[in-house]
């Protein structure tokens, strides 16, 4: 209502029902004089720009207005004109239809007897023809037109039927017969010749059907010659072998494929898709059965040819060129299945797709295991040819397992990306959709990553045989490379295969679960560890027997220093403490020994190992040699002890692994000293030699009971042994031991 009101207001200068005596009373009125002299000057400035605002539009459009006041007087001189020479065109086309009505009227009486002239003269043509026809055909057989020769033979066909009996037709339709039966055996012989195209083949077919011979005996015919063709062309693809595969696909799809697809097509409309009088009923079904065992026979033998060629290419050209040419192959074999309606093409380009993929992953994992056989040489003359230096040997076996785990691991990922191409979704096929293109997926997986990682554990384990001369640092390296695969490298590779391969191991019950490989990756670390313990226990027991069998204890003088072979023994410990060390940390729960937890590295006491809780000590230079003599310390000692076991496996730790090989070392000096007898200096020997092992190697292990329980044994065992048994003064043995 206000809109409204606004819109039919007087005092509104816009709108039309302004009144300036009204609006101008109420100026009067409600405003001041200043106000009403603002307004003035308001009104005034808008006056002006209105002004100037219509004589600018006016500027802008005067020559438009010029140029439309031209063209509409120009328009009006054209009407005129126009105007006339519609009435003109009106009278001469009246004049025309006088004329019209005129002839009309004029050969109305004439017009049956012209169209049976038009007959006669139609008749005439055709007569003159057949006159020519002989002439004509002969012609076209010089000219090899074929094709124009039959038609105008199938054309006067129809006439002879009519008139033929006329003697002068009869003749004509003699002369034309001898004609085409010469071309008939000039067609079959062109048929039967070899190097025609399936081109040239399908074109003088149908021109022996339009020459009434026997469709089923044109049809076997036909299959024959083209096999001859198209197996022209398998010969002529065996000799492509420089060619890349990309060019070998094409060769054979614009050749050989285009060949049969030509031939299938006609074969098909001639004698499948048309009915013939003449023949059996069952022509067609016939026809179609030899039509497709031609069609699968042909590709078959194609295929076989394809998938030699891929066979041959695996491992040596690029896949992904391989692949586009495979892909290229499908396209074709689909678009024929397509074409052939009817047919049933058996043989298909998945199949050898899949067959490559096998064969490729099959050359993939002879490769990674050449791959891991050349990384063990490299690892093993890198380890003969190093210095025996114990720093730089255990920062050269990090080494040594890095670069053996990470080349692995790059190995065996880009193995994986590698076959990743045959899933690309930019093919036309899709393996994965096939039966046996997902076992073969699923084969990725366990064929090549699975079976490499039994590999590599069958191969590490045959390190770990005795029996073999492997070196002891090897078997480090084998040992903890095996341990990081368990602990990280199998599942980064099965994950990194499951996502990739997108498959669902973890619901799977045919596939290998992760934790099987980890617990053999696991068994295989161990065992070669073990075999490690085993091998350096054994040279640090040859020195300790050698030491023990080649000396007379019966005739040794009073022993002024330790034994040399100690001494060996001690820093060979040393040595091989540094090596694993670098490989194997000390554990978090063990605490590292850096001082004796007794005085025992100090006096020539031996502490046998017994309960978690009790200990005793012997102090074998306390008793008289009648105690000596008697076996029952010995008895109570092994009462009160804990059975020592010397082979069995050791932990994945620094502490674990030295205290097995000192184990074994002191068993065998133990076992040695047993079967010798030994004269009082060479007692006193044995104590110096124990006394100083037990100075030297309390710091290896975590327990130093077991190293004085066996160290025990020892001395016990000698005393037994001693035929005087009389031991050095414990003062006399430390200042000996302490002075080398």
């Amino acid at each position: 209502m206000d809109h409204i009101e606004t819109k039919h207001s007087p005092y509104d200068m816009d709108t039309t029902a302004f009144d300036s005596e009204v609006y101008l009373e109420k100026l009067l009125k409600d405003y001041s004089l200043k106000q009403i002299m603002d307004t003035e000057a308001a009104v005034v400035k808008d006056t002006q720009t209105l002004h100037s605002d219509m004589q600018t539009l006016v500027y802008e459009n005067y020559n438009k207005f010029i140029s439309a006041t031209d063209t509409i007087r120009k328009m009006k001189n054209d009407f005129k004109q126009m105007e006339s020479d519609m009435n003109l065109l009106k009278e001469k086309m009246g004049t025309i239809t006088n004329f019209s009505e005129q002839i009309t009227g004029t050969l109305q009486g004439t017009r049956s007897q012209l169209c049976k002239l038009s007959e006669k003269h139609s008749l005439l043509k055709r007569l003159q023809f057949l006159s020519s026809l002989p002439a004509k055909l002969k012609e076209h057989i010089e000219e090899q037109n074929y094709v124009q020769c039959v038609q105008d033979y199938v054309h006067a066909k129809k006439v002879f039927e009519q008139y033929g009996q006329q003697p002068s037709f009869d003749g004509i339709r003699k002369d034309c017969d001898i004609i085409m039966a010469d071309l008939k055996q000039k067609l079959r012989a062109e048929f039967h010749m070899s190097g025609k195209t399936a081109e040239t083949l399908t074109k003088m077919g149908d021109l022996l059907l339009q020459l009434d011979e026997k469709p089923s005996d044109m049809a076997a015919e036909m299959l024959v010659c083209a096999s001859k063709r198209l197996h022209e062309q398998i010969v002529m693809l065996q000799d492509q072998t420089e060619r890349d595969m990309i060019e070998f696909v094409d060769l054979g799809i614009d050749g050989f494929l285009r060949d049969l697809t030509l031939v299938v097509t006609a074969y098909y409309d001639m004698f499948v898709a048309k009915h013939y009088d003449g023949e059996r009923d069952d022509f067609q079904e016939v026809a179609l059965k030899e039509l497709n065992s031609f069609l699968n026979e042909n590709i078959d033998k194609y295929m076989t040819l394809v998938q030699d060629r891929v066979e041959s290419d695996i491992g040596l050209g690029d896949t992904h060129i391989m692949l586009r040419a495979l892909d290229r192959l499908h396209r074709r074999l689909l678009a024929m299945r397509n074409i052939c309606c009817g047919l049933e093409i058996q043989r298909n380009t998945v199949d050898i797709i899949i067959s490559a993929a096998h064969q490729l992953m099959q050359t993939h994992s002879k490769a990674l295991k050449d791959h891991f056989a050349d990384s063990l040489s490299s690892v093993r003359l890198s380890l003969v040819s190093t210095k025996s230096d114990a720093v730089v040997s255990g920062v050269h076996l990090n080494d040594l397992i890095t670069n053996l785990y990470v080349t692995l691991m790059e190995k065996v990922r880009g193995v994986l990306q590698d076959l990743l191409i045959f899933l690309q979704t930019d093919w036309s096929f899709n393996i994965k959709c096939d039966y046996k293109g997902a076992l073969c997926v699923e084969g990725i997986r366990e064929t090549l990553l699975i079976g490499f990682l039994h590999h590599i554990s069958k191969v590490m384990n045959s390190f770990g045989d005795l029996s073999t001369s492997s070196l002891p640092n090897l078997l480090l390296v084998l040992s903890k490379t095996c341990l990081e695969m368990e602990q990280n490298g199998i599942h980064v590779l099965i994950s990194l295969v499951d996502d990739l391969y997108e498959i669902d191991s973890e619901n799977s019950t045919t596939l290998t679960h992760e934790t099987e490989i980890c617990a053999e990756m696991r068994e295989t670390a161990q065992n070669l560890l073990d075999t490690y313990v085993r091998l350096q226990g054994s040279n640090i027991s040859q020195m300790l027997r050698k030491s023990v069998e080649t000396r007379d204890w019966l005739n040794c003088l009073e022993p002024r220093t330790v034994r040399a072979v100690m001494k060996r023994v001690v820093e060979e410990m040393s040595s091989i403490e540094t090596v694993v060390a670098s490989l194997y940390e000390q554990q978090p729960h063990q605490n590292e020994r850096t001082t004796a937890s007794s005085d025992s590295s100090r006096k020539t006491h031996f502490s046998n190992l017994t309960g978690s809780k009790q200990q005793f000590r012997s102090n074998w230079s306390n008793y008289t040699p009648s105690q000596l003599e008697s076996s029952y310390v010995s008895n109570i000692h092994r009462l009160f002890s804990e059975r020592v076991d010397i082979f069995t496996s050791v932990d994945f730790s620094k502490v674990s692994i030295v205290t097995g090989i000192i184990k074994i070392g002191l068993k065998t000096l133990l076992e040695c000293v047993r079967v010798r007898t030994f004269s009082k200096f060479g007692l006193q020997q044995i104590q110096v030699d124990t006394h100083y092992l037990q100075m030297n190697l309390w710091r290896f292990v975590k327990d130093e009971n077991l190293i004085n329980y066996l160290l025990d044994e020892i001395l016990g065992s000698a005393v037994h042994r001693c035929l005087e048994s009389t031991l050095m003064e414990p003062n006399a043995v430390e200042i000996i031991c302490e002075r080398a």
